[in-house]
């Protein structure tokens, strides 16, 4: 289960995952990735963003889906609406 501000950052990404189908798609191939493989990616998307001076916002979203119960949480919705 996950503790509400962890619950919150996903109900934030998944909503706007709802509102753009290409971006559904990414989030939903990043959080299949297995945990060491989605660490390292997006520790190269956080890094390649900071050079761009991205929202702290932004950055503390893409840092949650490296956590596993997070990234296993938004597959699963994601999976559940792309798959009907």
């Amino acid at each position: 289960m996950l503790e509400a501000a962890s619950a919150e950052y996903v109900d934030v990404i998944l909503q706007v995952a709802a509102r753009d189908p290409s971006i559904a798609r990414v989030l939903g191939e990043i959080c299949a990735l297995d945990a060491g493989t989605r660490a390292t990616a997006l520790g190269l998307v956080i890094t390649h963003l900071r050079t761009r001076r991205a929202a702290p916002d932004v950055l503390d979203c893409i840092a949650m889906l490296r956590r596993d119960d997070v990234a296993r949480r938004i597959a699963e919705v994601l999976s559940s609406t792309t798959s009907g």
